[in-house]
Order: structure tokens, then C-alpha cells, then sequence
């Protein structure tokens, strides 16, 4: 088996990633498998953060209320990733795997506060860290918060962790010749309108040099293989 690739990746997950095919909540299922996924991970072995989304339980970007103020509604998506960071971490805590969440919101009965420092020594002592509550700010999304804290971490890549098996030239899901890149710079995705990530989130990879892998994470195995630095999904780099 290879060696890996990358030193220090973070996955992100989208919330639906966690939650079931119809419906609110979190899946069992699933969580258990993305924990065997993580401890797969830190097998290889790297140093792991990886940072949730709410999605499964309410996005901010599209509650559509017209008493609550974005910002407020914002603030609501935070405190699911919240829900979903601490699911996570019992979850691989149940298999074995020593976790912290470091939330960017105080929540300090459930979670350590997002301080850089601290998150590194846990990464560096072998604990999972889930940060949780995007970048604590309205107005950003999760994809914004992985592109931050994977910069601050040093992260060497960024896994994003989808239901396809990379960036295509157009929807594969509608158009049957739909082509898979295999790299792209930002340059290219961002002429091409390849929408991976939103484009602050893209914008501070590409200042940064942090190289962002699409995959699969629905194919066991592929986020393993991806940080090895095998061809199962996309490269975006500069």
C-alpha cells in the first residue's frame, strides 16, 4: 500500500454527508461509516482535522423566513454543524479514537473553543479534531471555514468529500458526456465557472496555494485513496 501523500489533510463533510436520504437529523449508518473512514485515515498514518456542515438540520444560506434576519438565520446553520460535530465525535469516540471539537461559537459544555494553537496540539497528540460553527462570522459558509482553518493549520491539502467523483465540465448527473477533469488550476475553474466551492472559499485556496481534491465519498475507500494521492477525483491546484 502507498505511502500518503499529504502530512496534515482536512476533510471536509458536507451535513448531508451525515444525515439520511430523506429528512431531518443524523443517520447511524452513516456516521458509523464515516468514523471507520476517519480511522482509516489516521491509520496511514497523517494528522486529521475535519469540519462539518449543518445542512442536515437547516441551511442558513436558504431559510426563506422573512422574520429572521440573514444574520440570524446564519448564525442558526452554525449551531447545527455544532449538532453534527458532537454526533461525530461519540461516533469515533465508539470505535476507539481519541477526538476533540473545537467549536468558533462558545458552546463550552460541549465543545473547546476554536483556538489555532490548541487545535494543532491536539492533531499533534493523534486526536480527530471536528471543528464545528464555520468561521464563528454570518455571511460564510462552511467551504469558506475548511479554506480558513486549513490555512491556519497548515494543512497540505484540503479533501472535499461529495457525492461525485470529481469536478466535470458540466452536470453528469444530466448530460451523458459530461467530462471528469483529473487536475485544474484555480485559474482554469474559475474561467470555466467550475462551481467546487463558493468563491471566497476558492479565492483563499488559490491565495494560499492550498490544493483542494474532489472525490466520492460514497466509494469505500476513496478518501483513503485520495490522500494517498491516487487518481479518485480532482486535483485543483495553482
Amino acid at each position: 500500500m502507498s505511502a500518503s501523500k499529504y502530512r496534515r489533510p482536512l476533510l471536509k463533510l458536507s451535513g448531508e454527508a451525515l444525515g439520511p436520504d430523506k429528512g431531518m437529523g443524523v443517520d447511524g449508518d452513516r456516521m458509523l461509516s464515516i468514523a471507520q473512514t476517519v480511522k482509516d485515515i489516521l491509520a496511514i498514518p497523517v494528522e486529521l482535522a475535519v469540519v462539518v456542515g449543518g445542512g442536515n438540520f437547516i441551511r442558513g444560506a436558504q431559510l426563506n423566513v422573512p422574520s429572521i434576519q440573514k444574520s440570524t438565520a446564519d448564525y442558526m446553520g452554525m449551531l447545527a454543524t455544532v449538532m453534527n460535530a458532537i454526533a461525530l465525535q461519540d461516533t469515533c469516540e465508539s470505535i476507539g479514537l481519541g477526538t476533540r471539537v473545537l467549536s468558533s461559537l462558545d458552546v463550552p459544555r460541549v465543545a473547546e473553543r476554536w483556538v489555532r494553537r490548541r487545535a494543532i496540539r491536539h492533531m499533534e497528540k493523534g486526536r480527530v479534531v471536528i471543528i464545528a460553527a464555520g468561521t464563528g462570522n454570518p455571511h460564510f459558509t462552511t467551504d469558506t471555514a475548511a479554506a480558513q482553518r486549513s490555512i491556519e493549520l497548515g494543512c497540505d491539502v484540503i479533501i472535499k468529500a461529495t457525492k461525485v467523483d470529481g469536478v466535470y465540465d458540466k452536470d453528469p448527473k444530466t448530460n451523458g458526456d459530461a467530462k471528469r477533469f483529473t487536475k485544474l488550476t484555480y485559474q482554469e475553474a474559475l474561467e470555466k465557472n467550475l462551481r467546487f466551492m463558493d468563491q471566497t472559499a476558492i479565492a483563499l485556496c488559490r491565495e494560499h496555494k492550498m490544493p483542494v481534491f474532489v472525490t466520492d465519498m460514497n466509494v469505500p475507500g476513496n478518501i483513503e485513496r485520495a490522500i494517498r494521492g491516487e487518481d479518485v477525483g480532482t486535483l485543483i491546484e495553482s
